[in-house]
């Protein structure tokens, strides 16, 4: 076992989990102070709130999703203005890679893909992945065997995930795992920072497979410690071994908080309820149902297991309800519902738990592509931008290719494919061959997507639901968890005649704190376009910015010193 210290109180936790994911397996929820009164926690689980910032042995801004447990490690709470000064984990790199052929950011799905076809091709590849371990959050694995969960053994996930794990690492593509693109500028020139070692890459191709992560749904109480994405309660589940709590809700839109819930409740979790803001899919559209078992029966047997596991144990799926407040309740929380068109109306039902895991659709992780002024069009059905790219991944900006959630949320089998293709595209502009094997892959690759992007199409026809912004929230209610502006400081700047997205961060705050507006752009964007009555394009949203994610002003100095 391994000890750590938080606040005046030691915890032992197993070695190799994250410190959030060991925080909350001792109960503690609350562990930063946004405010007075206004305590956070754990959020999204992946690094891109910045909620769960902690200080760790006297360095202030560590996010303790991302950062492993060490014997003897003190860890603070964190005041709301201390500076972020956030940065990966670890010693100084040796042998920096400066310009490999290919440079690939991003270690889930598509990306370890891209980078085997694009190393076994001959190609001097490069793998950035901030977190630390790879596999994106598709293919997350077990921090150690210890922790994995029996109800989990034997996953075709976690299996498929490793093989794909294993193949990257024996392609000999150079794997950076801990580092971070903080910086993009020129076409293919990158600021990356690994532990306290930061220098500029220059690769000759570049392919941005970044993925996406959940959209928050401001409500009263979305802010509490103990609401937490879907994805960060599975993340603590199948990487640490760790529940979000022993009673749970599960409420969002989408098959994936499906999953989320079964396997919380194979684990031993009580699962209160999953509220589902769509229709049974059953009931919508059966063309769609059909489409979707055609082009792939083993996800869709897989959403059946889950059904049917959800409804063996007792959990109540609740189809068309919505998530609509949130309160602290007798040590816990208790969620509202309410049913979907009554969203003014009175309670459907109140339910008491631990922990609240919302998900609500995702947005993809295109900050990259954004600083390299890859063109992006506005999905007006989706609500988020997508990449516009060639058949071969590649974007605007030659040289650049993108696969996977960051350009528009295909799903993980998709990114797949598209790992394939876009690595055989950039090595053949390189100059190198591609094996037989290699070639017939890509054209298999080029079918093969096209069946899963029908896939997701009709998935989410039958999914289809509302997509709240404000609808639910009170004029007291957080839009930018951040910066802690309410909805009443938009409603005054609208009414003082700011109709820019720019205008609102001026007069608001809006969109400058840590997060640097993941979580309120889309929102505020959203509602302008509903103010103004024009329509929402990647101009809409805060312009992308360097750094990409917060780093220290000494990390950037040192890139600079390096490269004068």
């Amino acid at each position: 076992m391994t000890s750590i210290h938080f606040e005046n109180r030691r915890i032992d936790c197993r070695p190799g989990v994250s410190v959030a994911a060991a925080l909350t397996a001792a109960g503690e929820r609350s562990i930063r102070e946004a405010g007075p009164g206004d305590a956070r926690g754990l959020f999204c689980g992946m690094g891109v709130c910045q909620e769960c910032r902690v200080r760790v042995d006297g360095r202030s801004g560590v996010r303790a999703c991302m950062v492993t447990v060490r014997d003897g490690m003190r860890i603070a709470r964190m005041p709301g203005r201390a500076v972020p000064g956030d940065c990966p984990e670890g010693g100084a790199a040796e042998d920096l890679p400066e310009a490999p052929d290919l440079l690939v950011i991003g270690g889930g799905p598509g990306g370890l893909t891209a980078a085997a076809v694009a190393a076994e091709s001959g190609a001097d590849v490069v793998v950035i992945d901030e977190r630390p371990a790879l596999g994106g959050q598709f293919f997350k694995q077990p921090a150690s065997a210890a922790v994995l969960p029996p109800s989990l053994a034997g996953d075709r996930q976690f299996e498929r995930g490793r093989q794909l794990i294993e193949r990257a690492r024996s392609s000999g593509a150079r794997i950076l795992d801990g580092a971070e693109v903080w910086g993009a500028f020129a076409p293919n020139e990158f600021g990356v920072l690994k532990g306290s070692s930061s220098w500029v890459m220059r690769p000759k191709r570049t392919v941005v497979a970044t993925g996406a992560y959940e959209r928050g749904l401001p409500v009263p109480g979305w802010t509490l410690p103990g609401v937490m994405t879907t994805g960060a309660a599975q993340t603590l589940l199948r990487s640490y071994g760790v529940l979000a709590g022993q009673r749970l809700l599960v409420a969002g839109n989408g098959p994936l908080n499906l999953q989320v819930a079964f396997e919380l409740q194979r684990a031993g979790a009580k699962v209160a309820a999953v509220a589902e803001s769509a229709l049974p899919p059953y009931r919508t559209s059966p063309v769609d149902a059909a489409r979707l078992f055609l082009s792939a029966p083993r996800l869709v047997l897989d959403g059946l297991r889950y059904l049917a596991g959800l409804r063996a144990a007792g959990v109540p799926v609740l189809w068309r309800r919505v998530l609509k407040a949130v309160q602290t309740a007798d040590g816990g929380l208790a969620a509202t519902l309410v049913r979907v068109g009554d969203e003014g109306g009175p309670a459907d039902r109140t339910i008491e738990v631990d922990a609240v895991c919302v998900g609500y659709g995702f947005q993809p992780n295109n900050e990259v592509l954004r600083c390299l002024g890859c063109r992006h069009d506005h999905d007006e059905r989706r609500g988020h931008l997508v990449t516009v790219r060639d058949e071969h991944c590649e974007t605007t900006v030659p040289g650049i290719y993108a696969i996977g959630d960051c350009c528009g949320l295909g799903g993980a089998p998709a990114a797949l494919r598209e790992g394939v293709i876009a690595a055989c595209a950039a090595v053949r502009s390189l100059g190198f061959d591609l094996t037989a094997g290699h070639a017939r892959a890509c054209d298999r690759a080029a079918q093969t997507l096209r069946r899963h992007r029908t896939f997701q199409a009709a998935l989410w026809r039958l999914f289809d639901a509302p997509r709240y912004q404000t609808e639910l929230a009170t004029p007291d209610t957080l839009i930018c968890r951040c910066e802690r502006v309410r909805l009443r400081d938009l409603d005054a700047a609208f009414e003082d005649g700011n109709a820019t997205i720019g205008a609102l961060k001026r007069r608001t705050r809006l969109g400058m704190g840590p997060c640097q507006g993941r979580y309120c752009a889309p929102v505020a964007a959203a509602m302008l376009e509903r103010i103004t009555g024009t329509g929402v394009d990647e101009f809409s949203l805060f312009a992308p910015r360097v750094p990409i994610k917060p780093v220290s002003v000494g990390d950037i100095a040192g890139v600079q010193a390096a490269t004068e």
